[in-house]
C-alpha cells in the first residue's frame, strides 16, 4: 500500500478545484491553467521541473502538495499491440487499465472501483466484492501513467490515446463525484483535451445517477444491457431487481436525448451460451430497442477459471447479429484482442495483494468491457 504523505495530491484536481487550491494558499489563479499543463501535457510529477512557476511558489508546492499517481506493478504488451497495466491504489488493492489501438483509434480502458458491489453473475470483478472507491487522482492517474508510456501528449495529432471508456473494474456512477471529475480533466484542453464524443461512460443501469450524470457532464453513454428481459436481466444483474429495463431505459433516454440528434446510446450485450443468445433473445431485444437510437455491441462471452458459463459457437453470434441486422440495427462483433496477455474481454486479472508474502502475484480473476465511443446513429424507421 502506498502511505499518504499528508500533502494535497493535484493529481486528481480539475482546473476550478486547482484554482480554488492556488488562492487557498496565496496565489494566483491563473498558476492553475500553468501546473495543470505540466502534469497532464507533459506528465510531470517534480514541481522543480516547472520552468516557468517562480523558485518560490514551486518550493512553497513542494511543501504543501505533491502529484501523485497509482503504482504501477506491471505492464504487459500483446502482440496484437494491446496493452495492459495492473496498478496499486491507496486501498492496497489493484485494478487494471487496458490500452486498445485497432484502425487509427486507441481506446483507453479504465477502472472506477476496486472490485464491485454489483455481483453480475457472469463477471468475476462482482465475485471479488467490493473494496474501494477510487479517488478522482487514481482515476485520471490511469490515463496519465498510459499518455506517459507513449511519450504523447495531448498537443499532438498522432497522440495514442484518442478515446477513453469507463468500462474497467467497478461501477462508474457508484463512484459519481471522482468519476465526473476525471472526465472533465480528460475532456479539458488543459488535461487531455479528447472530445465528449470520445469519452463514453459505461453502467449497469443505475437509474436515478443516469438523470444525475445528466445534470453534470456531457459524455457518451454506454449500457451493459446482457438480457432482453427483466426476468433473465435479474438473474444475470441483481440490481436490474432494483432498477427494472423500463426505468433504466427512460433514464438512457431523457440523457441521450439532451446530447443532440447525431448522439446515440451503446449497448453492450455479453452472449453466454444457451442463455442469453439464442433467436428469441434476438427478437425481445429489437422489440426492447425499439424507440432507443442506439448501437449493439455483441461480445461473446471469454470463459475464466469457475465462470459457470460457455461461449456461445460463431454460427450463434452471427445469427443472433443477422436478426437484429434485419430489425434495422447497427450491430457489431467485438474482436478478442490482448488476449496473449489475458487482456481480453473478460480474461483480465482483478488482483488482490497477497499481504502474507506481499509477492507481486495475484490471485483473481475479473471481466472489464472495452469499447471506444458510440458510431452515429443506425438507419432505423
Amino acid at each position: 500500500m502506498t502511505e499518504s504523505t499528508g500533502k494535497v495530491n493535484l493529481l486528481g484536481m480539475t482546473q476550478p478545484q486547482l484554482e480554488q487550491f492556488f488562492e487557498s494558499i496565496g496565489e494566483k489563479r491563473f498558476r492553475a491553467g500553468q501546473v495543470m499543463k505540466w502534469i497532464h501535457h507533459f506528465g510531470v510529477d517534480d514541481f522543480d521541473a516547472m520552468t516557468n512557476v517562480g523558485k518560490a511558489l514551486r518550493d512553497k508546492l513542494k511543501a504543501c502538495a505533491e502529484i501523485r499517481g497509482p503504482e504501477v506493478v506491471s505492464e504487459n504488451i500483446s502482440k496484437d499491440g494491446t496493452r495492459k497495466w495492473v496498478v496499486r491504489v491507496a486501498s492496497g488493492s489493484c485494478v487494471e487499465t487496458v490500452f486498445i489501438p485497432q484502425n487509427g483509434r486507441g481506446t483507453l480502458c479504465v477502472s472506477s472501483q476496486a472490485g464491485c458491489a454489483l455481483d453480475c453473475s457472469f463477471c468475476s470483478t462482482g465475485k471479488q466484492g467490493f473494496n474501494s472507491d477510487l479517488t478522482s487522482a487514481e482515476v485520471i492517474g490511469q490515463v496519465w501513467i498510459a499518455n506517459k508510456s507513449f511519450g504523447t501528449v495531448p498537443a499532438k495529432i498522432d497522440r495514442a490515446i484518442t478515446n477513453v471508456v469507463m468500462m474497467g473494474m467497478g461501477e462508474p456512477l457508484l463512484n459519481f463525484e471522482n468519476v465526473v471529475s476525471a472526465m472533465e480533466i480528460m475532456m479539458d484542453d488543459l488535461g487531455y483535451g479528447i472530445s465528449k464524443r470520445k469519452v463514453t461512460l459505461s453502467t449497469s443501469g443505475v437509474a436515478p445517477m443516469i438523470d444525475e450524470l445528466a445534470e453534470r457532464i456531457d459524455v457518451s453513454l454506454a449500457l451493459s444491457l446482457h438480457a432482453p428481459n427483466d426476468e433473465l436481466r435479474s438473474q444475470l444483474i441483481p440490481l436490474n431487481r432494483k432498477y427494472p429495463l423500463a426505468m433504466v431505459l427512460d433514464a438512457c433516454k431523457r440523457y441521450i436525448g439532451r446530447l443532440g440528434k447525431e448522439r446515440v446510446l451503446t449497448i453492450e450485450y455479453t452472449l453466454l451460451k444457451g442463455v442469453n443468445d439464442q433467436p428469441e433473445h434476438a427478437t425481445q431485444m429489437a422489440e426492447l430497442l425499439a424507440d432507443v437510437p442506439c448501437k449493439i455491441n455483441l461480445i461473446p462471452f471469454n470463459p475464466f477459471p469457475h465462470a459457470g458459463y460457455e461461449r456461445p459457437s460463431n454460427n450463434a453470434v452471427r445469427r443472433f447479429q443477422e436478426i437484429l441486422q434485419q430489425a434495422g440495427y447497427n450491430v457489431t462483433i467485438r474482436t478478442t484482442r490482448g488476449d496473449d496477455i489475458d487482456a481480453a474481454c473478460g480474461q483480465l486479472v482483478g488482483n488482490v495483494l497477497d499481504r502474507t508474502r506481499r509477492s507481486e502475484r495475484y490471485i483473481a480473476v475479473r471481466q472489464l468491457a472495452a469499447e471506444s465511443a458510440p458510431a452515429p446513429a443506425a438507419n432505423r424507421s
